[in-house]
Parts: structure tokens; C-alpha cells; sequence
């Protein structure tokens, strides 16, 4: 083993004895404790079920129910999570025969980590009760990650929540394709009134907001690529093809800078991990000028767009016209308070949420920009949880990576299909990490409960070291009884 691979495991977590030290945690005890009723149950026969299809409404409804709603079934999720996890039995917690039931993983313990410090910051928050709405709101998505983990270690629950995301997505897509041909009225300034495209119609569907819209739909790019490789019959992959095309296609018409940076970086980084993953079948030929070849038909692509596409061309231009566009010159003046807010907040931030946000930045803010949030993920993570929450984010994201690329390398001399999922889920962080750079959409609960989807997709694919080293025979996110491309799936 070399010093790198050594340092990423070490970082990931990757040798930790997480089995052992959960059994032994006074936490871990509690599973099982509900294990002899369960046996009896004739409703918890069926619990692994029922816990996917909680998880697929909150993506089923997500876009046309009010927030309020969303929040119920959130917490519908986790305490049905709770119920399965006491009536779990621990001696088949983590092997082979109950694959999905007590899994704990590095990402995990992190997600758990930065829950920790988000607690800390409300009891110190100059703002304590505002702070703690925020955290109210920040442990059920924290929770609804470890319900999507345990659903998304079966083939076949990743399948019901993804294929009832991308439905909803469909029809969500719809709506904005009729907006755009029909015309929409702006239910906000979101475009420089002296700007060529103050005119153009910016698509927002059911979600009331185009850049809201652009976040929420950035997942399904690449996971209608997965399904289009995974889903196994014509029918299924001409639906994949029309997913592709009409959310494609809507997210292009909202318009949204931030959206369509983050639709960048997923097709790259997508593009990237798919040569890596098909190179096993390539010719030497090929394997030689794959890469050069897609990056110069992508980058052919974006010129030509911007060649012909005038409303296209304005809008990027923009992105590097400065204070000199309205939008910018906004997101400029609230970056500056924001920051001198974390200047005088270092360490553990001011707490979770818009709540204390919109109590503590008109102190800062400088005249006429007022704001709801920082517009920037990484500033606000940093201004929520400090220094110390900042840390403990970098490294879960850096351990979700890390997992993943384990998972690809474990995974692809076997060609699952299953493995396209996993693909997706990456190319999909980095996609929503680039958008965040710029914007703040995910803290909405349509887009941040996707962020919490990807994460638990590669943690559903995790395996320990030990388990990885052995012979596989069943391995977690590939169970051909099971595929997404299985008439159940359908």
C-alpha cells in the first residue's frame, strides 16, 4: 500500500472498527431491543418496504406540497426508522443476510459529527431560540440521511425513491417546458432590468423560483444518464431518453448562472467517470483517445452553444461582468456582511438556519441588500457551524469521495449496472457543490433532500475493508434479483 492510499483510508475513516465500536456504544445497545416483537409483527414483515416508499413521497410530493407537508413525512421517515432500527437483530446487523439493517460508515459517523457541532453552536449562538429552529430543521434532514441510507442498501429501494424522484422531476419539467411556450409571468426580479434578456422568460414550474428549480432538477441529468445504461428494456430507455431531454431542457430555460455551472461540472466530471468506468472494455486505441476526444466534443459543444445561442451567450457573459450586472453586484455586498459576520463568529458560527440568519445579518448588511441567506453554501456552512462545523463538512464531503471511488474501482472490473447509480450520485455532488458556490437553493427542502439522497446513494455502496479484501459473492447496491431494470421496478 502506498503513502497516499494509506493517508485516504487513515482520512476516510477506512480502517475504523465501526461494527465493534457501535455494539459496544452505549447508543448501539438500544438495537435490537424491540428485535422479539418485530419476529411477531405482522406490519415491520413488511418494514423495509413501507420505509422506502416514506422515503419516495417526500420525493413524490416534494414540488407541488408546501414545505410544512414535506416536514411531516420527514419526520414520518425517521421515526419509522427508529421503530426498525430498536426492532433490528443484531446479530445479523451488519453481514450478509440483512445487508441494509445497522450498517454504520465512515459517513455516518461524520453526518453524526457535524450534527454534534451544529448542537453546540445553538448553545452558543448569540441567538439560542432562533438558532434552534434552525436546528430543528437541520436533525430531521441529518435523520432522513440515515433513513435513505438504510433504503438505498437494497437494489431495491434505491430503485423506488430514484425512479419516483425522476417521475416527479418529468412532470415538474413539463410544467416549465409550457411556461416557456406559453410565457410565465416573474414573480420577481431575477434578471438586470437593463440586461438584453430583462424580457426572457425565466422558468420556475412548481418550485415559484428559476434558480430553486435549476438545483432541484441538477440531480436528474445524470441519474436519467444512469437510467438509460442501467434500465434494461427499450420501453424503460426510451422513457430514460425523454427524462434526459425535457430536464435537460428545463433546466437550460430557467436561466439560472449557478444551475447551469453546477450542469457543467456534473456532465464533466459524469463524463470522466464514465470512460473510467467503460476503459475496462475499451481497445488500447481507445483507451488512449477517449478522453482527449470527449473533452474536445464537449468543449466543441459549449462553443457552438455560445456561438449561436444569443440569450445563452448574454447570460454566461454576465456570470464575468462583475458589479456590473445587478445580480452579481447583490451577491458581492451580502458575501462581504456575511463574511465580516464570520470574522466576528469564528469558531462555532451563530447556529443553524434562516432564522438567526435574518436576526443577526441586518447588523451587518449594507444599505438596499437585504438577504434571506448567504448565497453561497460554503460561506453559510462557515457561518452556521464556524471553523470547527466548516472542517468537519470539507472532510465529510472528501470521505464521500474517497468512499465512492473505492466503491467504482471495487465494482467496475464486474460491469454492474448498479454501479451507474453511484456514478450519478458523484457526478451529482460535484454539480450541486459547484452550483453552491454561488447560491444557497439546497437549504430548500426539495433540493436538500436530494443533496442527502447522493450522499446516502455512495454510503449504500460502502463496504468495510475486511469485507472488501474477502471474495465477494453478495456485495451492497448490486442484487440482480432486484435491479432497477427488474419488472418490480417498472
Amino acid at each position: 500500500m502506498n503513502t497516499w492510499d494509506l493517508l485516504g483510508q487513515t482520512l476516510s475513516l477506512s480502517g475504523a472498527a465501526l461494527a465493534q465500536w457501535r455494539q459496544t456504544s452505549w447508543v448501539g445497545r438500544w438495537i435490537g431491543a424491540l428485535g422479539t416483537w418485530r419476529s411477531s409483527s405482522w406490519l415491520l414483515r413488511w418494514g423495509e418496504t413501507l420505509l422506502a416508499i416514506l422515503a419516495a413521497l417526500v420525493y413524490g410530493l416534494g414540488p407541488f406540497v408546501e414545505t410544512s407537508l414535506i416536514g411531516v413525512l420527514l419526520f414520518a421517515a425517521a421515526a419509522f426508522w427508529a421503530l426498525l432500527s430498536l426492532s433490528d437483530r443484531p446479530a445479523a446487523a451488519d453481514n450478509a443476510a440483512n445487508p441494509s439493517a445497522g450498517i454504520f460508515t465512515p459517513i455516518h459517523l461524520l453526518v453524526l459529527l457535524y450534527g454534534a457541532i451544529a448542537t453546540v453552536a445553538v448553545a452558543l449562538s448569540p441567538m439560542k431560540a432562533a438558532a434552534f429552529a434552525g436546528w430543528t430543521k437541520l436533525v430531521l434532514y441529518l435523520l432522513f440521511f440515515f433513513v435513505l441510507a438504510r433504503v438505498t442498501r437494497h437494489d431495491r429501494g434505491r430503485a423506488i425513491v430514484i425512479t419516483v424522484y425522476l417521475l416527479a422531476a418529468l412532470a415538474t419539467s413539463v410544467y416549465g417546458m409550457r411556461q416557456w411556450i406559453f410565457g410565465a409571468d416573474a414573480l420577481a426580479t431575477w434578471v438586470d432590468p437593463e440586461s438584453p434578456l430583462a424580457k426572457t422568460t425565466r422558468v420556475y414550474s412548481y418550485l415559484g423560483n428559476p434558480n430553486l428549480l435549476a438545483g432541484y432538477l441538477e440531480p436528474a441529468i445524470p441519474l436519467s444518464v444512469a437510467a438509460l445504461l442501467a434500465w434494461k428494456s427499450w420501453l424503460q430507455k426510451a422513457l430514460a431518453v425523454v427524462l434526459l431531454g425535457l430536464n435537460g431542457a428545463c433546466l437550460v430555460l430557467t436561466f439560472s448562472r449557478g444551475g447551469w455551472i453546477g450542469l457543467v461540472v456534473e456532465g464533466a466530471v459524469l463524463s470522466l467517470l464514465l470512460l473510467h468506468w467503460l476503459s475496462v472494455r475499451f481497445s488500447p486505441f481507445w483507451r488512449r483517445w477517449a478522453l482527449p476526444g470527449v473533452l474536445g466534443a464537449g468543449t466543441l459543444v459549449l462553443v457552438l452553444a455560445l456561438g449561436v445561442v444569443e440569450p445563452l451567450r448574454d447570460r454566461v457573459m454576465s456570470i464575468f461582468g462583475g458589479r456590473g450586472d445587478s445580480s452579481n453586484n447583490f451577491r458581492i455586498n451580502v458575501w462581504q456582511s456575511v463574511i465580516r459576520m464570520i470574522q466576528d463568529h469564528p469558531i462555532l458560527g451563530i447556529g443553524p438556519g434562516n432564522v438567526v440568519f435574518n436576526k443577526i445579518y441586518p447588523l451587518y448588511q449594507k444599505p438596499k441588500f437585504s438577504a434571506l441567506s448567504a448565497y453561497s453554501v460554503w460561506l453559510e456552512v462557515m457561518l452556521e457551524t464556524g471553523i470547527i462545523g466548516f472542517s468537519c463538512f470539507a472532510w465529510l464531503v472528501g470521505t464521500v469521495i474517497y468512499q465512492g471511488w473505492r466503491a467504482i474501482e471495487r465494482l467496475r472490473q464486474s460491469q454492474t449496472q448498479q454501479g451507474y447509480w453511484l456514478l450519478a450520485a458523484l457526478a451529482t455532488i460535484a454539480g450541486m457543490l459547484a452550483h453552491g458556490l454561488v447560491d444557497t437553493v439546497w437549504y430548500r427542502p426539495q433540493v436538500s433532500t436530494l443533496w442527502w439522497l447522493m450522499i446516502a446513494i455512495v454510503a449504500g455502496f460502502y463496504q468495510p475493508l475486511t469485507a472488501a479484501i474477502a471474495p465477494e459473492t453478495t456485495t451492497p447496491g448490486h442484487d440482480a434479483a432486484t435491479a432497477i431494470g427488474d419488472r418490480s421496478a417498472s
